[in-house]
């Protein structure tokens, strides 16, 4: 957060900055600060809350820096965004890909579904259906999943993270390994432009790939804050990828991607 000292100066900013220049700004004072609240932006450049976070969705849009609640935070390609702080992120359109994604889902199906808040709101979505066996990596799918008495679900061993219930590590890699099931179901931390599928941490992306591996389908949500997000680690490109579902259609240049690898696209 930032201190009182830290805040540029509203006197110092006219207030009738046009609005590119005020996302210019915006974007040099989230860089510098690591985070910002919408508050201190809204005083900081004269402005109501609203302009901001409309600015705010522009510029997480454009790739520029991460929509967070109640504020703003700087793109980062070596640590992902908080556990508790991306349960809320983007609350709604994660329910309306999990609901759209679980009608692909047909009864008696065998999964796997790994870490992600994404993910989890899948396993919600499931809840209705029937004789699903699932495999996860991901203790708070299990505790979703294991209340349903119609589901069978197998928990992967390895080393628990405790941030937040994922799964990693060789054991965990192994264990996928012996399994071949209908539906990998996979979330992801960024996707680049150019179609790579990228993400924060290299045990838990040697999980996922495990999971394309040994998945005769791959589905993979993402919300539309992933699009051009960076992040360090490669897992693989979205041409191997069987169908993606997303809130909102992606840039020109990924779309063509896409359509070119085959890429079924569900859009909310």
């Amino acid at each position: 957060m930032p201190t009182p000292s830290s805040q540029t100066d509203a006197s110092t900013i006219s207030k009738a900055v046009p609005v590119r220049e005020r996302h210019q700004k915006i974007r040099k004072i989230v860089q510098s600060q690591g985070f910002v609240t919408i508050d201190t932006l809204a005083q900081t450049f004269s402005v109501t809350p609203q302009t901001i976070r409309r600015d705010i969705n522009t510029l997480s849009e454009q790739g520029v820096l991460y929509r967070y609640h109640g504020g703003a935070a700087s793109t980062t390609s070596t640590e992902n965004v908080a556990y508790n702080e991306r349960k809320v992120l983007c609350f709604r359109e994660k329910q309306n890909i999990a609901q759209l994604l679980a009608k692909h889902i047909p009864d008696n199906a065998s999964l796997f579904i790994n870490i992600g808040t994404t993910t989890e709101a899948i396993a919600r979505a499931l809840g209705n259906h029937k004789r699903l066996r699932v495999i996860t990596n991901n203790l708070n799918v299990a505790s979703i999943m294991s209340a349903n008495d119609n589901f069978e679900v197998i928990v992967a061993g390895g080393l628990v993270r405790h941030r937040d219930q994922g799964i990693i590590g060789e054991a965990t890699i192994d264990f996928i390994s012996q399994f071949k099931v209908d539906y990998g179901i996979i979330g992801i931390s960024g996707i680049d432009l150019d179609g790579t599928l990228l993400d924060f941490d290299y045990r838990e992306v040697r999980a996922a790939r495990a999971i394309i591996d040994n998945s005769r389908k791959i589905f993979l949500a993402a919300d539309h804050t992933k699009f051009g997000r960076n992040a360090m680690v490669r897992l693989g490109n979205i041409a191997e990828i069987d169908e993606l579902f997303t809130d909102r259609q992606p840039p020109a240049g990924l779309a063509e991607i896409i359509a070119a690898a085959e890429v079924t696209l569900h859009v909310v």
